[in-house]
């Protein structure tokens, strides 16, 4: 039985500091002892984050007793495997690579849509089984970006899932396609405890539209808009973790300052993040949080994530030479294609866990980038 405790704050390695082309290891080494001089334990990486796992090996477990903390990585069977000796190797690639010896938490990633179907051809829940018998695994679990209707199948078909781990944020709180409201209440009443992932929204929390952030502001000077994001997601019952992706030692140092000694948000503070919610509803954003997944299937190395950081940009504060600027430093400096290279397959669209509806923005952002660029 997993008990959540006071310290709910985890550090997310999917976008850790980058020097270079590399991950910057001296940084990541600094930022892992500020979050552990502060007393938090849990560290979240991936066989998928590339580098992730190797540099956690050298920040963290190559310099702590292993019973100082607690690691989870993750399984993502649907990635390039074509049999399940493919998905197996994932899990003995995740232990070289980190050299933990075992996980505390290892989760199947992603289910949802075309990807749960990989776990169960693989026999994969069997696996971590054996793993968690074998004591190489502490705790069995699955994360989901996918809906409520999608969630319950998979929380009934398999009890032996210790805890889950979904996409909650204020955002998506009430959203139709994300359903954070909807997944957590699932999650509670199969009594299961829950890891947080994407409080801030791939970061779009922490820089928020001006209206949203003058809100936050006036109900609190002195706070960034990310604490508001993460105490929200860190305010709900049975959390074990809530998971920042934290990209600097800033970062670090402002997600400490507020979780240190964590306080619920208020009844007063609920209410001004109702408030900032309605004006986020009412603006035309895409709703990307880089994960990337839609990348690695793309044919044609479109720069996506990027072109849609740019895009929002340009729809929301109209200034086109600086979100011009943006997606040719997005996208065309770190080598991936325009948005009007999109062939239309689709791929993009069946691997994304925001089901955003990538074609259609792809094309709106060759119109307002390419096709009518200004001289």
């Amino acid at each position: 039985m997993i008990e959540p405790n006071g310290k709910k704050l985890g550090f997310g390695l999917m976008r850790l500091p980058k020097k270079g082309e590399d991950i910057d290891i001296e940084q990541v080494k600094k930022m892992t002892d500020m979050f552990m001089e502060a007393g938090f334990t849990y560290f979240d990486t991936a066989w998928a984050y590339p580098g992730s796992e190797d540099a956690i090996r050298q920040a963290l477990v190559e310099r702590y007793p292993r019973e100082k903390f607690t690691l989870a990585t993750k399984n993502a069977a649907w990635i390039k495997c074509k049999t399940r000796e493919d998905a197996i190797a994932q899990f003995e690639t995740s232990l070289k690579q980190t050299n933990a010896g075992y996980f505390d938490y290892y989760l199947l990633h992603n289910l949802g849509e075309g990807r749960t179907h990989f776990f169960d051809d693989f026999d994969m829940w069997n696996f971590v089984k054996e793993k968690k018998a074998e004591g190489r695994i502490k705790h069995i679990g699955f994360s989901s970006h996918d809906t409520a209707d999608k969630l319950e199948p998979i929380l009934k078909a398999h009890p032996e899932a210790e805890f889950v781990q979904l996409q909650i944020n204020y955002a998506d709180w009430e959203s139709p396609r994300i359903q954070s409201r909807a997944c957590y209440e699932l999650a509670r009443k199969y009594k299961k405890p829950v890891v947080i992932m994407e409080p801030v929204k791939g970061g779009l929390l922490a820089a928020p539209p001006e209206a949203a952030e003058r809100v936050l502001k006036q109900a609190d000077p002195k706070a960034s808009c990310a604490s508001w994001a993460v105490r929200f997601a860190a305010s709900l019952d049975g959390v074990i973790a809530v998971l920042s992706g934290m990209s600097s030692i800033e970062q670090m140092a402002d997600n400490i300052s507020y979780m240190h000694d964590f306080k619920p948000l208020s009844a007063e503070e609920q209410a001004v993040i109702g408030e900032v919610r309605e004006i986020l509803d009412s603006l035309p954003m895409i709703p990307c949080t880089a994960c990337d997944y839609c990348a690695k299937v793309c044919p044609q190395n479109i720069g996506i994530s990027g072109t849609f950081a740019a895009l929002n940009m340009l729809n929301i504060y109209g200034n086109y030479d600086f979100s011009a600027g943006q997606e040719n430093w997005l996208v065309v400096r770190h080598d991936k294609a325009r948005a009007s290279e999109c062939v239309g397959c689709g791929a993009c669209e069946e691997a994304c866990p925001q089901h955003i509806k990538i074609r259609e923005h792809l094309t709106e952002a060759a119109e307002a980038f390419h096709m009518n660029e200004k001289a």
